[in-house]
């Protein structure tokens, strides 16, 4: 039964309460036929088409099609696998979401089930569910999609109201408490919503997410101070700026405004609407967003901030916004990153605090240089939020080094989320995993190996929606041509921003090798540019026009601009050195002081039990600065991958006790191979290590 009759909802004041027996009016529905007639499939991944205070913008969404390689086998596993299994798993009696919603429609019987927030993680794997559909036109995906709206359209209350844990009991008020996700399922439901309508041109969806940004506006708009606790996860920022940009309504850029600038405005204590666990920099609210200097708190919480207001910066152009943003990135980045782009160093910790205050925090962020391995947490959810906040920040200022981080995410740590076959998933990601080292019993979210389902189902749908986007983020458009943001083969169909035609193709089997072709099959007269990225750790990376020296900068951590006139059957090849490498942490990273890790190119490698004799511990592996690292190819194991093979040291000989006294100790040699993190944990259970310790010989 719909719950119009057990809930409490705030009136269009913000701050009057009506009880739930007297009758609702139904919000004016708003006449969204001019975007029917007028649709034309733009708009990207995230739609820049008018956002003035952007150096980069969006590709639209279809534009880029992988086509050979490594994301082009990712994708096809999303699309086959993945995703079609996902949707087993919310449709079916494990996920529980999609029969919350039946339930909040009538259609069902029965209490919500799951967790709070299964609203937007349902919404997230719809969106990629849509982007399968903008590439392969399969019309059952739609159909089962238009299905699945007709129910979410049933449930929702006449005045836009939408969650169906708070509809469905009868203890729970509306916006009586931030950890009910309210704004975090419907922050989902508009960039869902919003996609769904670039994808097909349809609106039904669209109707649902305006109704209830609609009814969001009434409720918030009024700055009740009472209210400015509830962005918990603030995922309806960047749902509200995808809503801006879709409808051009600007009341929802004004709601994306108010919802920034709560963020930290009042006294973040024991309050009706807080959950007591998680004050002041657990979720950002102790410090005002535009007067931060630190990446502090959950890291999903801090990256969905962050991302939502630099969106709003793509509209608004405020300084104080990307001012505060270029700081708080140097900070999560470069002092509290992992080496493969994860962060959220802790599950339950303690932040630096303020004023002496030190606040619990939880999936967070901590001190600078505070890296532990084996008790680290790197949610596959921060980790991908992370790239999410760089792709923006790419879009604003041009620059390379957001999209080397990027990239360094999509290939480790948010890629280790999934397994190779792409049915069981990780939601923590430590760079270390021992046997005995943690117990795991009683654990909601960490396991010793991957597993088909995690009950909070946050990161699964997160990851889907990513891979299947993933071609959207490889090309971004410049001012007079098109930035190359990510390597991979595929084929780019797009326009760029004076109205011209570009038609390109990419081949390579980067990142397994450094040799990357473009060829131009269309393009207008007039000269433009391409912008090649030459990764951070790429020195020595050659281009060549049609066989000859480009003749232009190539400088890592930079894009090498080449503007030219362009003809039809042009060929840019490039050579990225893949040199392998022993990477050393900062000294002040107490947790690998003396250790070193191994990457090749952004792919970062790790060694595990399978790889080495059978009962070794994986604390007695050493490696000599000296050892051999050598390339082995296996198109056949893990999925294709290229193994670093190696001889490492074993110590053979070792006194008990928590300390003891130095012995010289006995090594034996054995010839062992490292695998790319992302695919550890693929054969059973095992011990794992990123970093080992070095032997200076």
């Amino acid at each position: 039964m719909k719950s119009t009759l057990k809930t409490l909802a705030i009136a269009l004041t913000g701050v009057a309460i009506i009880t739930s027996c007297e009758k609702k009016e139904e919000a004016p529905k708003k006449d969204i036929k001019e975007l029917a007639v007028n649709f034309d499939r733009s708009g990207g991944i995230v739609n820049h088409n008018d956002s003035k205070h952007l150096k980069l913008k969006s590709i639209e969404i279809g534009d880029c099609k992988w086509t050979e390689g490594f994301w082009a086998d990712k994708h096809k596993m999303a699309e086959e696998v993945m995703i079609p299994h996902m949707g087993t798993i919310f449709k079916g009696d494990i996920g529980f979401a999609y029969d919350n919603f039946k339930k909040a429609a009538g259609m069902m019987e029965g209490e919500a089930l799951g967790k709070y927030w299964h609203d937007g993680d349902f919404y997230k794997w719809m969106e990629s569910t849509m982007y399968l559909y903008a590439e392969n036109g399969d019309e059952a995906l739609m159909d089962d999609l238009d299905e699945i709206i007709e129910v979410i359209g049933k449930a929702q209350e006449d005045d836009g109201y939408l969650s169906t844990h708070v509809q469905l009991t009868d203890n729970i008020k509306r916006w009586s408490n931030m950890h009910f996700h309210e704004l975090y399922n419907v922050g989902h439901l508009y960039t869902s919503a919003s996609i769904h309508y670039r994808v097909t041109g349809k609106t039904n969806f669209l109707e649902i997410a305006i109704k209830n940004a609609d009814y969001l506006y009434t409720v918030f708009a009024p700055r009740d101070p009472e209210l400015a606790r509830m962005g918990f996860n603030p995922s309806q920022i960047m749902g509200l700026v995808e809503l801006y940009r879709t409808t051009k309504d600007k009341k929802y850029l004004e709601l994306a405004d108010i919802f920034v600038t709560m963020r930290g405005s009042v006294p973040m204590d024991q309050h009706p609407t807080v959950n007591p666990n998680f004050l002041g920099d657990h979720n950002q609210m102790r410090t005002p967003l535009r007067k931060e200097t630190e990446a502090k708190g959950h890291a999903v919480l801090a990256n969905y901030l962050w991302s939502g207001a630099a969106d709003l910066y793509a509209e608004t152009g405020e300084d104080s916004l990307i001012n505060a943003l270029e700081q708080i990135w140097d900070s999560a980045v470069n002092r509290k990153m992992y080496l493969t782009g994860a962060q959220g160093q802790t599950h339950h910790g303690a932040s630096q605090g303020a004023a002496g205050r030190h606040d619990m925090v939880h999936e967070a962020f901590q001190d600078d240089y505070l890296m532990p391995n084996k008790t680290a947490y790197n949610e596959t959810c921060a980790n991908i939020s992370n790239a999410m906040f760089n792709y923006r920040l790419l879009s604003a200022k041009g620059e390379s080094k957001f999209a080397d981080v990027m990239e360094l995410v999509m290939y480790n740590s948010a890629l280790v989320g999934i397994s190779v076959e792409g049915k069981d998933y990780f939601y923590s990601n430590p760079l270390r995993m021992l046997d005995g080292g943690i117990d795991y019993t009683h654990a909601t979210t960490e396991r010793r190996h991957r597993v088909p389902y995690i009950p909070v189902f946050c990161c699964p749908p997160n990851l889907a929606r990513t891979i299947a986007k993933s071609a959207g983020w490889a090309y971004s458009k410049s001012e007079n041509g098109i930035a190359v943001n990510l390597y991979g083969g595929n084929q780019l169909e797009t326009t760029l921003l004076d109205g011209s035609k570009l038609k390109l193709s990419q081949k390579t089997q980067y990142p397994w090798e450094g040799a990357v072709e473009f060829t131009i099959e269309e393009c207008k007269e007039e000269a433009f540019e391409i912008l090649f990225r030459i990764p951070e750790w790429a020195a020595g990376t050659t281009i060549k026009i049609n066989g000859k020296d480009s003749g232009v900068d190539i400088t890592p951590k930079t894009f090498a601009k080449v503007e030219r006139k362009w003809k039809k059957g042009n060929v840019v090849t490039m050579n990225i050195p893949m040199d392998i490498n022993f990477v050393e942490g900062d000294p002040r990273i107490e947790e690998t002081r003396n250790q070193v890790a191994v990457k090749r190119g952004p792919i970062v490698y790790c060694i595990e039990s399978p790889d080495l004799p059978e009962d070794t511990n994986i604390l007695d592996v050493y490696i000599s600065q000296d050892s051999k690292l050598k390339t082995n190819h296996k198109p056949d194991f893990l999925g294709g991958v290229t193994m670093i093979d190696a001889d490492v040291m074993l110590r053979t000989q070792k006194e008990e006790g928590m300390y003891r006294k130095l012995e010289e100790p006995s090594w034996k040699k054995v010839k062992s191979s490292f695998v790319p993190y992302y695919a550890w944990s693929n054969r059973g259970e095992a011990e794992m290590t990123v970093f080992v310790p070095i032997v200076w010989e």
